[in-house]
């Protein structure tokens, strides 16, 4: 009998940049051309029906113009595309054009493109540079940033993927201009989000500049582009993982992402996520964790954004509370959630830990009073 180990120490740096600003198509291509993903010139270029017109077409053409390898996959958009089956729809037409482990995806899109052309780039030829270029605000708030990859499932979302960071972020603000009012609207759920884990001064910028956001002035969607990202990769530079700090950015989503589901995504990611930060504000005010002044703060700054404050009454309360238990921060069969100290803060209940255990009953409680 003998035994040998098999010594495998990885040392990683897995940095990049995020470039925020207007038209960046021609600084990706130049990018490229200095080396960004090194020598690889043979790009999958992975967007939705909707963003393929818009940009991602200008994006191709442009890689083609500029003696590349290039090729165009197109899917569904929304959320209900974000599959095990669009993955493998994706994955098959690649194989099919050629690719192999000597290519990059660039995703272009909103965070359901991101979220799925990071999970492909991360299993396709066993990992694949890819690079994001993010067209919505909650892309450029919440998923094109951080790394995380995932499929949705008809049993819980986001369950299924990995962490793979990208090569580089592109956030193109001009972008944002195409948008439609409800999407704008959806994208700053993540955004006031952020406000409440981290920056009481972001709080008030929302506050006081809610119009200005709203009509996309330009000093406004600068500022709070730049806020997102500095909000959020201090958090991800300290856990990459999530194995404690990170869960602060899923403050609302333990409601959120239940009744995403439950209501077949007629919500969507933002709605969802703004009624899920209601329910956590008010369970943190019963628990004494912020005032009632803080509170109604909290709730008016997301009634000014447009963004819904209430469970639709096609909601099935039962089902939402059933649904609560395919969060991903369930530990040993309990419910657990992230709550806001104050405004720019979070309860740190332990050294490292960001959440906490709440009984069904109460979960139940709050959800009912909605």
């Amino acid at each position: 009998m003998s035994e040998l180990r098999v010594n495998l120490k990885k040392v990683v740096d897995d940095s990049y940049d995020i470039e925020i600003g207007y038209a960046l198509k021609d600084k990706l291509i130049d990018d490229l051309k200095e080396g960004l993903v090194g020598k690889i010139h043979k790009f999958a270029v992975i967007t939705d029906s909707i963003v393929k017109e818009l940009y991602a077409d200008d994006i191709y053409n442009a890689l083609k113009q500029a003696g590349y390898d290039a090729e165009l996959f197109v899917f569904p958009e929304g959320e209900k595309s974000k599959t095990r089956k669009t993955k493998e729809d994706i994955e098959d037409a690649m194989l099919a054009k050629g690719f192999r482990r000597d290519c990059c995806i660039i995703a272009v899109g909103g965070g359901v493109v991101t979220d799925l052309a990071g999970f492909i780039a991360g299993t396709f030829g066993r990992g694949v540079p890819f690079i994001n270029y993010a067209t919505t605000i909650l892309s450029a708030a919440d998923a094109s940033v951080g790394g995380k990859t995932a499929v949705d499932t008809p049993l819980a979302t986001n369950l299924i993927g990995l962490f793979n960071q990208p090569e580089k972020v592109y956030i193109d603000i001009e972008t944002w201009n195409t948008l439609p009012k409800r999407q704008i609207v959806s994208g700053l759920a993540e955004t006031i989000k952020h406000a409440c884990i981290a920056d009481k001064e972001f709080f008030n910028y929302l506050d006081e500049h809610m119009t200005e956001i709203l009509t996309m002035d330009k000093i406004a969607c600068e500022h709070i582009a730049e806020t997102n990202c500095r909000i959020k990769y201090n958090v991800v530079m300290k856990d990459e993982m999530e194995t404690g700090l990170r869960e602060v950015l899923n403050l609302g989503h333990t409601v959120g992402r239940a009744i995403e589901t439950v209501s077949d995504y007629e919500l969507m990611h933002g709605e969802a996520v703004s009624i899920g930060i209601v329910a956590e504000v008010n369970l943190a005010y019963r628990l004494s964790y912020v005032s009632d002044d803080e509170r109604k703060a909290v709730i008016a700054l997301l009634k000014k954004a447009g963004l819904p404050t209430e469970i639709p009454d096609y909601i099935d309360r039962e089902a939402l509370v059933k649904k609560l238990y395919t969060d991903k921060k369930v530990r040993d069969g309990k419910l657990r959630f992230v709550l806001q100290n104050g405004i720019g803060d979070i309860v740190e209940f332990e050294p490292g830990v960001f959440a906490r255990p709440i009984e069904e009953d109460v979960a139940r409680e709050i959800i009912m009073q909605m």
